[in-house]
């Protein structure tokens, strides 16, 4: 089933949107992406892409262009927030695969590149309305407050989770790995960037609800209040902090309905938003890219869409899950966060190589296997 010539559409220029538009245009098909904002850029975050995202990135072709702009990710440790000492290493050079640490906008610019260069007509400044669209395919990749998503799943009503964000950037210290200080009711994550930069992302647990949102500016005094009990190097990063932005986090279920049978259809953060607790949310949009594009062009288009929801909707949901399972066991609270993390910390002295073989089912997994040509 050849995609040559066959018009298709997509709303969104982010991770999801700007891959599909390219692992399409690849295909021959005559691609048009229409981003509301008037150019594409990204705010200041980090990002991990883990080797399952990578495998997408090398298919796309843009791999090497991503590691030119990134650090390699080496290890994750696991420490107590208070004292700073790491309880479980993750060694990340023992994986099947390259993990980076990249400036969101970094990500951005290869992949929009990447789309250019492949023939993608990209229009900025406009909202894609189905109804104006003449296109034989259009796919929604317009994030967690996606219009298609809500026309096939109406009625939908995310939940606040009871916890919020600061993110930031500082510049790198030189500390040595990306590690996730834990703590009764809260948790930070820190990792270098390239270009001297280092990221946080701050977590708290609290009952008044923040603005759904990433652009939320906030104090960062605030932030060194909350944290004011850890220990290690998180003092001298959070003294570091000028510019910080807050959001709410919100649990959204994994969209029921990822087409509509005929002509529309979703992925990304429109399908599966998931909190930030796996980082894997740019790594989905990836795999969701490719998997779509490759039924696309293995069969017919109906018979396409029901597959590629039929692959994707079972792994993005464990994925989703998982990220909520992290956040309760990040903030453990007395007895139990000793325990666990005792047993954490004799588990990695016994078996140093068995925390990161937990997540084999998930670095492991090769979207670009996955239909049958």
């Amino acid at each position: 089933m050849s995609l040559t010539d066959r018009k298709i559409d997509v709303a969104g220029g982010g991770v999801a949107g700007l891959a599909v538009a390219r692992a399409l245009a690849q295909r021959g098909a005559k691609v048009r992406l229409v981003e509301r904002a008037p150019e594409i850029t990204e705010v200041g975050a980090g990002i991990q892409i883990s080797p399952n995202g990578m495998r997408v990135m090398d298919a796309l072709g843009l791999g090497d262009a991503l590691r030119a702009v990134s650090r390699p990710g080496k290890s994750v440790a696991l420490r107590d927030g208070h004292t700073g000492q790491r309880i479980v290493r993750l060694d990340l050079e023992k994986a099947k695969g390259d993990f980076l640490f990249v400036h969101r906008a970094r990500l951005i610019e290869v992949l929009a590149k990447g789309a250019s260069d492949a023939g993608v007509e990209i229009v900025l400044g406009q909202e894609l309305l189905p109804e104006a669209s003449d296109a034989d395919l259009i796919l929604g990749a317009d994030g967690w407050r996606s219009q298609f998503r809500a026309a096939m799943n109406p009625h939908e009503t995310p939940f606040f989770t009871g916890q919020v964000a600061w993110r930031a950037m500082i510049p790198d210290d030189g500390y040595p790995e990306a590690s996730v200080f834990m703590g009764p009711g809260r948790h930070l994550v820190s990792y270098p960037l390239a270009g001297g930069l280092r990221n946080i992302v701050a977590v708290e647990e609290r009952e008044v609800w923040a603005e759904e949102g990433w652009f939320n500016r906030d104090d960062p005094g605030t932030v060194r209040t909350a944290f004011a009990e850890f220990g290690g190097p998180v003092p001298g990063w959070l003294a570091h902090l000028d510019e910080v932005h807050l959001w709410g986090l919100f649990r959204y279920p994994v969209a029921p309905k990822w087409h509509d049978g005929a002509k529309i259809a979703i992925l990304g953060d429109a399908a599966h938003p998931t909190l930030p607790f796996l980082a894997q949310g740019a790594n989905m949009a990836l795999e969701d890219a490719w998997v779509l594009a490759d039924c696309l062009e293995a069969m017919p288009q109906a018979t396409a869409l029901a597959k590629y929801q039929e692959l994707r909707q079972a792994r993005t949901t464990r994925i989703v899950d998982a990220a909520s399972a992290n956040a309760r066991n990040y903030h453990l609270r007395g007895i139990t966060r000793l325990v666990a993390h005792t047993v954490l910390r004799f588990g990695g002295t016994i078996a140093p190589n068995a925390p990161l073989k937990r997540f084999s089912w998930l670095y492991d997994y090769d979207a670009t296997q996955q239909v049958a040509k």
